[in-house]
């Protein structure tokens, strides 16, 4: 537990997500990821996927696992073996939609993947363990 905590001090504070602002644009997304409205607007969406995935940066401090949410972000996550150049052999990818319901659990890890809503490439791809981000 003492490096996981010294490897959250290291991120720079660009990078810190205050909970309170992933909630508020995880809840601007919500009435959408819950089927009672049309699709957000561009910037909401982008806001959502971005701090969802610093968070994850947060939680699961590395860069082993890259995870790819076309077109808003990607993040490296994940302790292990560093990845410096070409292709990561840990890859993770999915649409916004899908990124944004495992990270609130409003779809498992496991089914999304059985689905061909996730492509998971890679020993170290599961994220599953730090899902969802928020309840």
């Amino acid at each position: 537990m003492a490096n996981r905590d010294r490897r959250v001090a290291r991120v720079p504070p660009r990078h810190r997500v205050d909970p309170e602002q992933l909630r508020d644009a995880v809840a601007a997304v919500a009435p959408w990821l819950d089927g009672s409205a049309g699709q957000p607007s561009r910037a909401q969406l982008a806001a959502a996927v971005r701090l969802s995935l610093r968070t994850l940066e947060q939680v699961a401090p590395g860069n082993t696992v890259e995870v790819r949410v076309a077109p808003f972000a990607a993040a490296q996550c994940v302790a292990g073996p560093r990845h410096t150049r070409g292709t990561p052999p840990n890859v993770v990818e999915t649409d916004p939609r899908t990124w944004l319901e495992l990270a609130t659990g409003r779809l498992a890890w496991s089914w999304a993947l059985d689905q061909g809503r996730v492509t998971a490439s890679g020993t170290r791809a599961d994220v599953s363990g730090w899902l969802p981000l928020l309840r």
